[in-house]
């Protein structure tokens, strides 16, 4: 039933795609992280490390969900999540290090909000600092502001007010939360369609809060359960084409805010906007990298 917390065991969705040994880490945190026995699935999008066989291969609690290729982050959950019709769910990147008690802490929170869909933890860099997870929706004046002048200005106030960044963590509703870890009522989830799968990378989370948000449902930030992200592996592996996917998935969730003909213009500025920016991003590191965070860490989103 959407809002009761599951009780037998967890699903655990990771989506790898040759994650190194960023994995090892990923199931050895998981064990101190929850009291609940863990039903791990490796949503594998095509690796060729050799890693997921050989997780899945030495730990009981753990199978291999092959995908058929490289379909994506939201696919690769849905593809996780299909077999699981009620109960709570836990989605989380592989390079995700989980503090002991982290997971129970996101489940206990779920009392406390009963029309939570989706919970998501603080998350901390490997150097300790916090990311901006809990953000609000883009609107317009914050998405512009933010892309247009975040990279040379990362305290300006339209990324102030898009991340929420100069509020003290606390437990509260959040626009959208980062999906690199999240807590999901399967239901809910199911009841909108799971993750859009257009979304190749990057937005599928902005997307999904949205419309849990359109039907009622809240997404709250629990910042008393706390992991830790490496990120920024598959920017890394290519920049340029993450940099492209970035801006591309960015232009479908704002076109998609603003249909209809009337609106064909703004979506043409919009087109017009982030095209530029990703032209230049292929050129500028700085611009690539975004706003840094206002609490000193060194990448964006």
């Amino acid at each position: 039933m959407p809002g009761s917390p599951q009780t037998t065991s967890l699903r655990v969705v990771a989506v790898t795609y040759s994650p190194g040994e960023a994995l090892d880490g990923f199931i050895e945190s998981l064990a101190d992280a929850t009291a609940l026995p863990t039903d791990v699935v490796l949503a594998d999008n095509g690796s060729t490390d050799g890693v997921p066989e050989r997780i899945a291969a030495a730990c009981a609690n753990v199978r291999l969900l092959r995908t058929g290729g490289n379909v994506g982050y939201g696919a690769a959950v849905n593809a996780g999540l299909a077999d699981l019709t009620e109960g709570w769910a836990l989605v989380a990147n592989p390079d995700v290090r989980f503090e002991p008690g982290s997971i129970d802490e996101l489940l206990a929170a779920t009392a406390r909000w009963p029309r939570a869909a989706t919970l998501g933890p603080a998350i901390r860099t490997p150097e300790g600092e916090l990311y901006p997870s809990a953000r609000d929706l883009p609107s317009l004046s914050t998405g512009i502001g933010h892309a247009a002048f975040g990279w040379f200005w990362p305290a300006n106030p339209w990324t102030a007010r898009y991340r929420r960044e100069r509020e003290a963590p606390r437990e509260r509703p959040a626009g959208w939360l980062s999906g690199s870890c999240l807590l999901v009522d399967v239901a809910a989830f199911h009841s909108i369609g799971g993750f859009d799968p257009g979304y190749f990378m990057y937005f599928e989370d902005v997307d999904l809060a949205a419309r849990l948000g359109r039907r009622g449902w809240l997404n709250v930030y629990v910042p008393s359960a706390v992991v830790v992200h490496e990120g920024g592996h598959a920017t890394r592996r290519q920049p340029q084409r993450m940099a492209r996917v970035h801006h591309t998935s960015a232009l479908r969730y704002l076109s998609a805010e603003h249909p209809g003909w009337r609106n064909a213009p703004l979506r043409a500025g919009l087109r017009a906007g982030l095209g530029a920016r990703m032209l230049l991003s292929y050129v500028s590191g700085r611009v690539a990298a975004g706003a840094r965070f206002q609490r000193g860490a060194d990448e964006l989103d």
